[in-house]
């Protein structure tokens, strides 16, 4: 069983690439390029090494809020 560090980039066979969130004894949370945030049993997950960098991601963009206007 091998626990990756957070931010290590990993290969899953059934979700492709991501990125190490959190890794412990017992779970492993992924945040994968295409499909989100899985978590994982840390002692049945089978994961590989990857060069594959990670996606931009946009910046999400806030919108102001606007006060009320009475009419």
């Amino acid at each position: 069983m091998r626990i990756y560090p957070k931010g290590a980039r990993v290969s899953q066979a059934n979700y492709g690439s991501g990125t190490v969130c959190d890794a412990n004894d017992r779970h492993t949370l992924i945040d994968f390029d295409n499909h989100g945030l899985r978590k994982f049993s840390t002692e049945m997950v089978v994961l590989g090494p990857t060069d594959e960098p990670a996606p931009e991601r946009a910046k999400s963009t806030r919108r102001s809020k606007t006060p009320a206007t009475s009419r």
